[in-house]
């Protein structure tokens, strides 16, 4: 498995793709790096994007939003109460 053994390639043609085999210097704690980076953005958008929420008629069910949102924690909303039948 693995297709054909390793050939001499030149050296001097460059390919945005990494060449023929590619094995880029310290892959692992670059990977890494971008991956924290993408959580701590998400982590940023979410938190703005909750603190900015609000529903200008309440919800007739349940909704996982209720969980993270001021206006239910704390505001209007806070004594809302939605029966298991529904």
């Amino acid at each position: 498995m693995g297709g054909t053994r390793k050939f001499p390639y030149p050296k001097d043609v460059w390919s945005p793709a990494g060449g023929w085999w590619p094995n880029p210097y310290k892959w692992k704690s670059n990977t890494l790096i971008v991956a924290g980076g993408l959580v701590v953005f998400a982590a940023v958008t979410w938190k703005i994007s909750a603190d900015r929420e609000w529903r200008h008629s309440p919800p007739n069910r349940w909704i996982p939003s209720m969980l993270w949102s001021k206006q239910f924690k704390e505001g209007e909303y806070k004594d809302l109460k939605f029966s298991e039948d529904e």
